[in-house]
């Protein structure tokens, strides 16, 4: 057995090298390296011998495990490949994160393959490696947490809404060239969530770094901003950084520049420099009244609105017949004279819009109404600027006793309207007019108007005035309107509900005559509190007249005798409910397909293929007519149509 002796031998020694510390580890890597510099050899081996290792394969073993237990007994901890021990930090070190228990075949020199030894790891080991790996475990995850904390850094508002900026110049950029009005309208909504950090500081580094220092839209805005000095003030290595930057200087767009003036308007109106604001808006049109660029129209349209808006803050304020508004009415008339003869649909709509407001804030309805006969509104304009001209309209017709049209605009209005938070104050005030037109033309609005959570607060003066009108309580419509003017004053509906007076009579007049076959006109004036018979008879009449009421009266006797109730369904009213129903779904159909957008010139370019695809088909029969080519030979390219 001279195999086993040699593997005896090589355990004793093992065991002695590693009561010998350093010994172990050089004999470990001579064999290991004696392994490695004959593969073939032990390959060759293994296979010629592979019969009678497996007979001796078990008797091995067996010796093989004598010997670990004798080692184990004497207090040695090593064993034939070093598993336990010293030799446990060079496995794992080795091994690159093999498992603890390891399984490991001794070959003797020969190739001859012995046994199979598998050896478990010792406590000591255990929770050495335990202890490592919590140590490695604290230390990886403390350092995920600093890389979670560098991979997050908090991004500085300023420098935020500075990239922002130029973004957005980009988004003009393809406007002008594509020449699509999306891109200018996704700048424009994205001007809500940076004004907050809206700055002198961040728009004159903004206008620094876009503008050379002789331009003079640069001064223009740092004027307005009184950032002057901005120019001066950029310190040497941003000059020198400028300077290589700006060597070949790009021309700025005119979009770039009306909308750097938009920012500046909304920081002077935030800030409340209102004399500020409306001489640098001034300014401003006249600088974009001489520009004729479609891709400007929704900037120039953003203008006008702030241009109008400031001076409506500058005092005497409306309604007093000389307030600031009177004097831009001109500049106003002017811009949507142009804006008809250019077709800027975006400006025209606006500048109508700020007209009838205009108009409506100081009370001048004929004039109002002028405007609207001799001006045709926009039908391609925004959602927004409809549901505007619509109130602006509806509250015209309303005041002109036109009720039905009235009623009919303020719905268009408060379906169109926003349902955003921002636009919540226009949302409350369409639905107060159009509840005080629906009274007006005599009937009761419904009760889930007031419960919507948007409407539930400010709409509730309203909801005790519908309830007053609809039970026919004139003291209780009386205390109502008393209670709660000022809220009706500053809605402007004050003297629309003035005229619900002669409604809530006629409502309880209504009441009565379905209460009472046969009523006196006594009755009539204890229940509606009226002064006396005679305006009594007076007001019904009028309501049998308008037909509120069917129902005949006696003079000569002195009471109101009503008629038996008809059958409704006999009548024309529900075929007309009916088709007023349909005829606003069809509409809304109809300005749905309108406001679907399509890609510009796509059927130019359908179009061009298919010229191409022709031509290149009479090219090959030619071709094929003149001999130079048969019929397989142009199979494969050609393309027919």
């Amino acid at each position: 057995m001279p195999e086993r002796r040699s593997l005896r031998s090589n355990n004793k020694s093992d065991t002695s090298s590693s009561a010998n510390g350093e010994k172990a580890r050089s004999n470990s890597q001579s064999s290991s390296a004696k392994d490695k510099a004959a593969p073939t050899t032990r390959a060759a081996a293994s296979k010629a011998k592979a019969a009678p290792a497996k007979k001796g394969a078990k008797g091995a073993s067996d010796a093989a495990m004598g010997e670990d237990d004798k080692s184990n007994a004497n207090g040695s901890k090593s064993t034939e490949n070093g598993v336990n021990g010293s030799e446990d930090v060079e496995m794992e070190e080795d091994t690159a994160g093999a498992p603890t228990s390891s399984i490991n075949s001794s070959k003797n020199r020969n190739g001859d393959e012995k046994m199979t030894v598998v050896v478990p790891p010792t406590k000591g080991s255990k929770s050495t490696d335990k202890k490592s790996q919590e140590k490695d475990g604290d230390v990886t995850m403390e350092g995920t947490e600093d890389d979670d904390a560098e991979a997050e850094p908090e991004i500085d508002p300023t420098t935020k809404a500075i990239q922002d900026i130029k973004t957005n110049f980009t988004l003009l950029e393809r406007a002008v060239a594509h020449f699509d009005p999306r891109f200018t309208l996704r700048v424009l909504r994205s001007i809500s969530s940076m004004r907050k950090h809206i700055t002198p500081e961040v728009l004159a580094e903004v206008i620094v770094e876009t503008y050379p220092s002789s331009n003079s839209t640069a001064s223009f805005l740092l004027d307005a901003l009184d950032q002057s000095n901005a120019f001066e003030s950029v310190s040497s290595s941003m000059e020198v950084d400028s300077e290589k930057n700006k060597a070949a200087p790009k021309e700025v767009l005119a979009e770039v520049d009306a909308y750097l003036s938009i920012l500046v308007q909304i920081y002077l109106f935030d800030q409340r420099q209102i004399q500020k604001g409306a001489k640098f808006s001034t300014d401003l049109i006249e600088r974009l009244r001489a520009l004729n660029r479609r891709t400007l129209d929704s900037l120039a349209a953003r203008v006008y609105f702030y241009y109008s808006l400031f001076y409506e803050q500058i005092a005497p304020l409306p309604p007093s017949p000389s307030a600031a508004v009177t004097a831009i009415r001109q500049p106003l008339l002017a811009a949507l004279r142009t804006a008809v003869l250019r077709k800027d649909v975006d400006t025209q709509a606006t500048v109508m819009t700020l007209l009838l407001r205009n108009y409506l804030s100081t009370s001048h309805i004929t004039q109002a109404d002028l405007l609207i006969s001799h001006n045709k509104f926009p039908a391609a304009a925004s959602n927004n600027q409809i549901a505007r001209y619509l109130f602006y309209l509806g509250r015209i017709r309303a005041i002109q006793l036109q009720y039905t049209e009235a009623h009919s605009h303020l719905i268009g209005a408060t379906r169109k309207s926003p349902t955003s938070h921002s636009a919540r104050g226009f949302y409350q005030s369409s639905h107060k007019l159009l509840v005080v037109v629906e009274l007006l033309m005599g009937d009761i609005p419904d009760r889930s108007v007031f419960r919507q959570p948007a409407l539930e607060k400010s709409m509730h003066p309203y909801l005790l005035l519908a309830q007053a009108v609809s039970v026919g309580d004139l003291d209780g419509f009386l205390n109502i309107v008393n209670t709660h003017s000022a809220a009706f004053r500053k809605d402007g509906t004050y003297t629309l509900i003035l005229r619900l007076r002669q409604n809530v009579i006629k409502t309880g007049i209504r009441m009565m005559s379905l209460s009472y076959s046969r009523i006196s006109l006594r009755d009539i004036c204890l229940r509606l509190g009226l002064d006396s018979e005679e305006s009594a008879e007076y007001i019904v009449a009028k309501a049998i007249r308008d037909g509120v009421i069917e129902a005949t009266l006696d003079h000569e006797h002195g009471f109101m005798k009503s008629k038996e109730v008809g059958d409704i369904y006999a009548t024309r009213e529900p075929g007309e409910a009916f088709h007023e129903r349909i005829r606003a779904c069809l509409a809304l159909h109809d300005e749905s397909v309108k406001a679907m957008r399509f890609p510009m010139n796509q059927h130019r370019l359908e179009l061009k293929s298919a010229q191409e695809a022709r031509e290149r088909e009479r090219e090959l029969a030619k071709e094929i007519q003149e001999g130079d080519m048969d019929d397989e030979d142009a199979g494969g390219d050609f393309d027919a149509i």
